[in-house]
């Protein structure tokens, strides 16, 4: 056990030196910093050369050689939350005795760190120490920033209902210290818009000055740096274009998970954990934090997580991270509520459900047409060895005629552009890069006219897709190509506001990538920046081919998608599994050996990964050549339950080595088991990977004796454990030679003709409830203009002039007598407006008045307080949401009703409660006008 002296010199000074902090030099810190505290009451004069002093372990300083932090140290086998109050008094005396500012405070072990910024926030584990930059930036910060109630919110940039209600949620949870956020928000609402408001209010009140916003792909980090630039052009970003090492001298940074997760491992890396304070979490789901989770252990700034997933898809562990326990989201704004607002803010959509006889039916003898029989025997096939089920398509079996029709149905089916001849801007979402190129082929032989410029494959791997002039940036900013073939790539993400079709040429299993998939063609048309290939867009038409509508109606949460465990953690587990077996059988030989080796395995973790760094105190205890001697059961559970998850870390390695050592390893435990069938399985695995091994490569033939041996039975017959090893040692690192390049036949590739079994169109969404009253003014509009030809009365109208009492009563007899339904009641209702008279209605279906809605109205009318009075809270806004639904339901509202239900579910006493008097007033005055 190390003691403080060691800990300190061994541990804690190497870290703050990693931070930038010299211990040596007495610029930057001191060690047993001397603080004068009064002496106990009724000594009048100290009794020993330490009373009336403490000793604090190190102090770091600012440039002005003032403490900036207090480190209070204790030694490794205690635990450092021992130092908490210790090094709590150390700061507030340090203040008393030097006036100034409070000063930061740290306990540690030398394995944790743990941070307190003393009366803002309660104490949190840290990887390493600050730098004395960022200790000056938080002192700067907590000196400087400005209460959040008071900031406006720039509405140039977000200036929604929806997205000011989420900004000031979050605004108002950073104000009571909390840490973590989560914004749930359907695709195309601007969840980026709103992040970008929420760090312009931040940066404003001084309570951020350096944000990470992160993402899972190059394209989605483009997208994001030109939503910065357009929207804070004055704060610098990196990367620049170009750019490939991090620099410290920006306020916004954009990155992959990739990309960070590579600084952060750097042997060099310069990046300290405290660099940013803030970091935004785009699409916030498992997958990401499975695999890039260490760049949030690694950065602890407050985290605020973003998702369009719907709330009760969203995964347990999700909620958890952001802290949101009762499965509550900071803020959420969902899909049906952007369709259902007045004016929609979202874009609603059709399905169309396509299916051919040989996905129904499959490709066999019995449904293959005679024609394409008699070719197949033309050719010397035999039509009685092609049985394929449905599902197999695009898996085992490829069939040109069924890609064909799915084209040709598309081009059909599709929603058209201006012209009405080619299909707006689609993605067809394949099931494979092959796939995609097999679809692109079809589109150029089928329609050669478009020159091979109509369809385009856009994949991830391919260059020519990203930058300025780029297939994505041609598909999005250029009249062709029309269609994107898209393999994952475009599945989420993507902005794109002309998309008018998408096309599901594949089974989907995930709902969250289900509802990815349909959000890149919710988004609505900017007036102001209309494309003439696409110029109104008032719905998208989804082509589902696959009967995915069909799959998530019977399981709304798809399948459950199975987490794989790394190779290096199953590896570890077997070999922990074969310790616990030779025990078991008092055979101690092995139990030594394989000890020995695990714990090489655990020498060679990446000390350097946060993960390690985080496990210190668990790594310790096992350090200690005591804890191996006798290895107990509940010893081996700790090493199952906390040291073996560790090999999640392992990334730099021969993988096909260690393999081959796992197979090894497994078929070694199941001898010693006694487990002959098991054993017998693994054997011939491993001897089919040895028969592999080209004798042609030279280093290979150098262990021909072993090779060929390890192929014979007898050779396993008198196997010990001595001979496993033996093996692993002269032939994993062979394995990258095997001869695995032995490709599977193929596909089996047909190009029969297939026919269409089901095409109709399918309910599924919010807008069917609204069905009839569409049609029933769709009906009206369509009677009313072709009446306008031959009735001399609606001529009038038409051209402007003024029509009497007599001729308006005549005109509505007329409308009723020919369709009893057309009624000036009925009217009120379909459009929503109470006070508009009939009159009012023919100039407007005739396209000579505007006549806005009751709901649009009110909804408009709230939207413009909200925009002008962006400093509410949020309980004010949700008084006004709710307001706003009272008034729209029940058309009217007194002062009297704001007192009472459903107002008093927001504070006992209604508007009294939330609001000032003026305010209230303003409100009173406000909803005279709306409701008048």
């Amino acid at each position: 056990m190390k003691s403080e002296a060691e800990t300190r010199k061994e541990l804690i000074d190497e870290k703050l030196y990693a931070a930038g902090w010299d211990v040596n030099n007495l610029t930057q810190v001191t060690k047993e910093f001397d603080i004068s505290v009064p002496l106990a009451e009724g000594v009048a004069e100290a009794r020993t050369p330490y009373e009336g002093h403490q000793y604090s372990d190190y102090v770091l300083l600012g440039r002005d050689r003032k403490p900036l932090a207090v480190v209070e140290a204790k030694k490794t086998s205690k635990d450092a939350a021992i130092g908490r109050e210790q090094a709590k008094q150390y700061c507030y005396n340090i203040q008393k005795q030097y006036g100034g500012k409070l000063p930061f405070c740290f306990y540690t072990n030398g394995l944790e760190i743990h941070f307190w910024d003393l009366e803002n926030y309660p104490p949190r584990k840290v990887v390493g120490f600050p730098s004395r930059d960022d200790l000056e930036r938080f002192q700067y910060i907590r000196e400087h920033r400005k209460p959040l109630a008071d900031e406006l919110i720039n509405t140039e940039i977000a200036g929604r209902d929806y997205q000011i209600r989420a900004i000031r949620a979050v605004m108002e949870g950073i104000e009571k210290k909390q840490r973590n956020f989560l914004l749930v928000m359907a695709t195309g609402t601007g969840k980026t818009r709103t992040c970008i408001a929420l760090v312009d209010a931040l940066m404003r009140a001084g309570h951020a000055e350096r944000v990470l916003f992160l993402v899972d792909r190059i394209a989605l980090r483009e997208q994001g740096l030109v939503a910065f630039k357009e929207h804070l052009p004055n704060e610098p970003r990196w990367p620049k274009v170009g750019e490939k090492l991090i620099t410290k001298d920006r306020r916004i940074y954009i990155s992959t998970y990739p990309t960070m997760l590579n600084i952060i491992r750097e042997e060099v890396n310069n990046l300290s954990p405290h660099f940013f304070d803030l970091i935004v979490i785009d699409e916030s789901h498992r997958s990401i934090y499975n695999t890039y989770g260490e760049v949030l252990d690694y950065f602890k700034a407050i985290s605020l997580g973003l998702t369009a997933t719907p709330t009760d898809i969203i995964d347990h562990n999700t909620f958890k991270l952001f802290n949101c326990d009762d499965g509550l989201p900071t803020f959420a704004y969902t899909y049906e509520e952007a369709v259902s607002h007045i004016p929609p803010y979202l874009c609603n959509f059709q399905v169309m459900k396509i299916h051919t006889k040989f996905q129904d039916e499959g490709i066999s003898k019995r449904t293959i047409s005679l024609e394409d029989q008699k070719r197949l025997i033309l050719e010397g096939k035999e039509v009685e060895e092609i049985n394929f089920e449905g599902t197999e398509l695009e898996k085992t079996v490829i069939n040109k005629g069924t890609n064909a029709l799915i084209v040709k149905e598309f081009m059909e089916e599709s929603i058209k552009d201006t012209n009405g001849v080619l299909p707006g801007k689609t993605i067809f979402f394949c099931s494979s890069k092959s796939h995609a190129r097999r679809i692109e082929q079809i589109f150029d032989s089928l329609y050669p006219e478009y020159a091979g410029e109509l369809a385009k494959v856009l994949v991830s791997d391919d260059p020519r897709v990203y930058g300025k002039g780029g297939l994505l940036d041609q598909f999005t900013n250029n009249d062709m190509p029309r269609i994107a073939l898209s393999v994952d790539m475009l599945d989420t993400g993507i902005d794109i506001r002309e998309l008018v079709n998408l096309v599901f040429a594949k089974p989907v299993y995930s709902y969250t990538k289900f509802w990815q998939m349909i959000g890149r063609g919710t988004r609505l048309l900017e007036s102001h920046k209309i494309k003439p290939w696409c110029t109104e867009k008032d719905r998208f038409l989804i082509l589902d081919c696959w009967d995915n509508f069909e799959y998530f109606k019977l399981n709304p949460k798809g399948k459950e998608t199975t987490v794989q465990i790394p190779l290096p953690v199953r590896f570890v587990g077997i070999r922990l599994d074969k310790i616990e077996k030779a025990l078991d059988l008092h055979n101690y030989d092995i139990a030594e050996k394989e000890i020995n080796k695990l714990r090489q395995q655990i020498q060679e973790l990446p000390r350097n990964s946060v993960v390690i760094q985080e496990s210190a105190t668990d790594l310790y205890k096992i350090e200690d050549n005591n804890f191996w001697t006798k290895l107990t059961h509940d010893k081996i559970e700790f090493l199952r339950a906390t040291i073996k998850p560790l090999f999640r870390t392992v990334s730099q390695t021969d993988f096909k080595a260690m393999r081959f050592q796992k197979d090894l390893l497994e078929a070694s435990l199941a001898k010693l088991a006694n487990e002959q069938e098991k054993f017998e399985t693994l054997k011939d695995n491993i001897v089919e990977l040895i028969g592999e091994l080209p004798l042609s490569v030279n280093i290979v033939a150098r262990e021909e004796a072993i090779i060929k041996l390890a192929q014979t039975n007898h050779y396993w017959a008198k196997a010990t454990d001595e001979t496993f090893d033996e093996i692993a040692v002269r032939l994993s690192a062979l394995m990258k030679y095997r001869d695995n390049d032995t490709k599977p036949l193929g596909l089996s590739q047909y190009d029969f003709i297939d026919s269409l079994k089901t095409k109709e169109m399918v309910e599924f969404g919010p807008e069917h409830s609204a069905v009839s009253v569409s049609k029933y003014r769709e009906m009206v509009e369509k009677f009313i203009m072709e009446l306008t030809e031959s009735n001399p009365i609606l001529q009038k109208i038409k051209e402007g002039i003024v029509i009497s009492e007599e001729e308006a009563q005549e005109l509505a007899t007329l409308l009723h007598d020919e369709h009893p339904h057309i009624t000036e009641d009925l009217l009120k209702n379909v459009y929503k407006n109470r006070k508009a008279k009939f009159i009012q209605f023919i100039r407007h279906i005739m396209g000579l008045e505007p006549l806005e809605s009751f709901p649009e109205t009110v909804t408009r009318a709230f939207e413009q307080f909200i925009y002008n009075h962006t400093n509410l809270s949020s309980r004010q806004l949700d008084f006004l949401n709710l307001l706003k639904e009272f008034i729209l339901e029940k058309e009217t509202v007194q002062k009297r009703d704001l007192i009472e239900s459903p107002f008093t579910v927001l504070h006992p006493q209604g508007i009294r409660g939330l609001f000032t008097a003026a305010e209230i007033n303003e409100i009173i005055e406000f909803t005279k006008k709306v409701a008048a």
